[in-house]
C-alpha cells in the first residue's frame, strides 16, 4: 500500500507509514510494542505494534472469549438445536464476515475499519453512518461483560445478584478495565493472550472430565413447542459476530498482508472449537434446558471435576470477560480516534495519550457502556444485534460495490471468488441479517424498536450538523484525507495518465495520478470526490 498518497504539502509523504523492519526489544517479543506506538496511523514514523499471536487473541475476544454466553441459547431452544446452530451459523456467517474482513483490512489498513471501506464505496455521509451505528452497537455491546461477569462470580458471591453491591460492582469493574485499555495496547495484549490460554486450559479438562458423563440421548432433545426463536437467534448471532471490529486495529497491525488473513483463519478455528466442545460436553452431563443460566459452566464443572475445577472456570469466566471488554473497548476507541484522524470527527477526538491510546475514544465509550451495564443481557444483546444488522448490511454492500466498480482496488489478500460467487456466498448470511433486524418489529419490541431507529436518526441528523459546524469553525476537523488507491480513479483503463485528467478536470488544486492510479487532491476537492465520485 506503499503508492497511497496524504495531501498535507508533501506528495511523498505515504498514507499509511509501513512498519517498522526492527522488532528486537524485549516488549516486542509477543508482537505489540514499539517506539513509534504513539503517532497516529496517517503520520510518518507510526509504527505497527500488533503482531500475529495477539491479534488472533483480540480476534477471539471481540468474538467469543470461551463458551460464556451460550446458555441461554440452550434454555430457550435445547440441547439439538444449540448443537446445530454452532455448526450451521459459523458456516452461513462467521466465514463470510471474516473472509470479507480479513480483504477490506488488508486493503484499507487503517482505523477508521469498516468506515473505510463504506466511504470508498459511497461516500462519507454512509461512511459516517457506518462508523455511527457500529460503534454505537459496540458500545451496547461491551456493556454486556460486566454483567456476565457479575453472573459468573454470583456462585461464590450471591451478594452480586442485585442492589447496591451489583451496581458498585459493575460501575468499579468498568472503569478499571477502562483504565486497563487506556495504558496502552501493549497492557491489552499481554492480557489477551494471558487469558486466552487461562480459559483454554480449564476447558479442556472440563470435556476431558464429562466425557465418561456424557449421555448421547441428551445431545437430541428438543421440544419444538417451547422454543424461543426470537432470543435463539439473538443470542446465537450475538456469540458468533463481530469479526469486522478488529478492522479497526487494522492501522496497528503488522505486514496487514500477511498477518490478518492467518489471524482470521486461526481465529475461526478456535472460536468453533471453544463454542461447541464445551457445549457438548456440559450437555452430555446435564440437558435439562431450565437449568442453562449465566454461570451455568461453573455448575457443571462442580459436579464433573469438585469446586477446584469449579473455581477455576468462574476465574476463566473472568479472564473472559476482562478479555472482552479490553477487546471491545480498544475497537471502540481506536474506530473514534481513526474516524477523528481521517476527518469524520471533531479533531479533538483524534487526541491520543502518552501510552498511544484514544483519550477520548475511551472515555466516551466508558460513558457508553456506563449508562446501558444495568440492563439484563438477553435486553443488551437484542438491542446491539439490530443496529449491527444495519451495519453489517452496508458492510456487505459496499464489498459486492468495490469487486465491480474497482477491480483493480490493491488487496493484499482476495477471497478467491467471482463476484457472482461472492453474492451467492453472502445470501445467506443477508437473509439471516434482515431476520434478526426484523424480529424486534414483528414481536414488537418497542425499546428495541426506538433504539434502532433513534441510532439511524441520530446518524442522519448528526452528519449535516457537524458538517454545520466544520463550515462555520465551530469545531476543528482534519482534513478529509483518505486511503483508498484506485478509488477515485474515473478512468475506465485504471491508466495514471486518464486519471490524472480526470483530476484535472476538478480543479486547478488536484495533483497528477500517481503510477498506480492514485488522484492526490488537496482537501477540498477529495471531499468533493468522497461526496460525489465514491458511487460513480
Amino acid at each position: 500500500m506503499a503508492d497511497l498518497i496524504r495531501d498535507d504539502g508533501d506528495a511523498s509523504v505515504p498514507l499509511i507509514a509501513p512498519a517498522s523492519p526492527r522488532h528486537d526489544k524485549p516488549h516486542d517479543v509477543m508482537g505489540y510494542g514499539g517506539e513509534g506506538h504513539h503517532r497516529p496511523p496517517g503520520e510518518p514514523g507510526h509504527v505497527r505494534t500488533l503482531g500475529l499471536l495477539p491479534l488472533v487473541t483480540l480476534i477471539f475476544f471481540e468474538v467469543s472469549g470461551g463458551p460464556f454466553g451460550t446458555e441461554d441459547a440452550v434454555s430457550a431452544a435445547g440441547p439439538l438445536l444449540t448443537i446445530i446452530g454452532f455448526i450451521v451459523f459459523p458456516l452461513l456467517w462467521s466465514v463470510p464476515e471474516a473472509l470479507i474482513t480479513a480483504e477490506l483490512a488488508t486493503a484499507f489498513p487503517e482505523n477508521s475499519g469498516y468506515v473505510a471501506w463504506v466511504t470508498a464505496a459511497f461516500g462519507p455521509f454512509w461512511g459516517f453512518q457506518e462508523g455511527l451505528w457500529s460503534w454505537l452497537s459496540g458500545v451496547t455491546d461491551n456493556s454486556l461483560y460486566p454483567v456476565m461477569l457479575a453472573a459468573n462470580l454470583e456462585i461464590f458471591f450471591p451478594q452480586l445478584e442485585s442492589g447496591w453491591p451489583r451496581v458498585c460492582f459493575l460501575v468499579g469493574m468498568s472503569l478499571l478495565l477502562s483504565w486497563l485499555n487506556y495504558r496502552g495496547l501493549t497492557v491489552v495484549g499481554h492480557a489477551v493472550v494471558t487469558s486466552t490460554v487461562a480459559i483454554v486450559l480449564p476447558f479442556v479438562l472440563l470435556c476431558l472430565l464429562a466425557l465418561p458423563h456424557a449421555n448421547v440421548k441428551n445431545y437430541t432433545k428438543v421440544d419444538w413447542d417451547t422454543v424461543d426463536w426470537p432470543t435463539f437467534l439473538n443470542v446465537m448471532f450475538w456469540n458468533l459476530n463481530y469479526w469486522d471490529s478488529v478492522s479497526t486495529l487494522a492501522g496497528e497491525v503488522r505486514d496487514p498482508g500477511r498477518t490478518f488473513p492467518r489471524a482470521m483463519l486461526l481465529a475461526v478455528v478456535l472460536v468453533v472449537l471453544m463454542y461447541l466442545l464445551p457445549t457438548v460436553a456440559a450437555l452430555g452431563v446435564t440437558s435439562a434446558a431450565g437449568d442453562w443460566s449465566l454461570g451455568f459452566y461453573g455448575y457443571v464443572a462442580q459436579q464433573v471435576g469438585g469446586p477446584w475445577l469449579a473455581l477455576w472456570v468462574v476465574v476463566a469466566a473472568g479472564c473472559s470477560q476482562v478479555g472482552q471488554y479490553q477487546a471491545e473497548m480498544a475497537s471502540d476507541s481506536y474506530q473514534v480516534q481513526g474516524m477523528a484522524e481521517r476527518g469524520f470527527l471533531p479533531k479533538v477526538l483524534g487526541r491520543r495519550s502518552r501510552h498511544g491510546t484514544p483519550v477520548y475514544g475511551i472515555l466516551l465509550s466508558s460513558l457508553g457502556v456506563l449508562c446501558l451495564a444495568s440492563m439484563s443481557f438477553v435486553e443488551i444483546v437484542t438491542l446491539l444485534n439490530a443496529i449491527y444488522c444495519l451495519a453489517e448490511l452496508l458492510e456487505f454492500a459496499a464489498y459486492v460495490w468495490l469487486r465491480i466498480k474497482q477491480p483493480d482496488l490493491p488487496r493484499p489478500y482476495k477471497v478467491p471468488l467471482p463476484v457472482w460467487g461472492l453474492v451467492l456466498m453472502l445470501l445467506p448470511a443477508s437473509a439471516l441479517l434482515l431476520v434478526v433486524l426484523a424480529v424486534p418489529f414483528v414481536t414488537r419490541d418497542l425499546p428495541t424498536v426506538a433504539w434502532t431507529l433513534g441510532a439511524v436518526l441520530l446518524g442522519f441528523v448528526m452528519y449535516p450538523a457537524l458538517q454545520f459546524a466544520k463550515k462555520r469553525g465551530w469545531m476543528v476537523f482534519e482534513d478529509m484525507h483518505f486511503d483508498c488507491a484506485n478509488v477515485y480513479d474515473r478512468s475506465s483503463s485504471g491508466g495514471g495518465g486518464e486519471g490524472a485528467a480526470a483530476a484535472g478536470a476538478n480543479g486547478p488544486d488536484c495533483a497528477a495520478a500517481n503510477g498506480h492510479g492514485v488522484v492526490v487532491v488537496d482537501s477540498t476537492e477529495r471531499t468533493a470526490l468522497l461526496a460525489n465520485g465514491g458511487a460513480n
